[in-house]
């Protein structure tokens, strides 16, 4: 298979505050160049959940998704139950975190972070 490839036409999107957000972080670990890994693990309260990790380089088979100066990291198998989903950036009096807006999950717990799909 070919090595990863960055593309604007995805069936995931990264809002462009997700993008901006994913570059100072990584230039805040001195790792300015990576990129966010976004998977979905089995597991949480609902099922599925999603995990996030600053990774300097792609794996060959991911789809790597550019806005701005961010990029994003999905693996094959995560994108499945990403599809047409939208990672943003959410800032609120309880806190700032990504939030994936994932029209595939029937269920979310509280967190925000845990999903189930039907």
């Amino acid at each position: 298979m070919s090595a990863a490839t960055e593309t604007p036409t995805t069936p995931f999107r990264v809002t462009p505050r997700a993008a901006a957000q994913v570059a100072e972080i990584a230039a805040r670990e001195g790792k300015p160049g990576a990129g966010l890994r976004l998977a979905v693990d089995a597991g949480g309260c609902s099922g599925f959940q999603y995990r996030f990790a600053i990774e300097e380089t792609p794996a060959e088979d991911d789809l790597v998704v550019a806005e701005g100066e961010g990029r994003v990291f999905v693996d094959p198998v995560s994108l499945e139950l990403l599809a047409g989903s939208e990672l943003d950036w959410t800032e609120a009096l309880i806190g700032a975190h990504f939030a994936v807006k994932n029209p595939q999950a029937v269920s979310a717990c509280g967190c925000g972070t845990s999903f189930s799909v039907g």
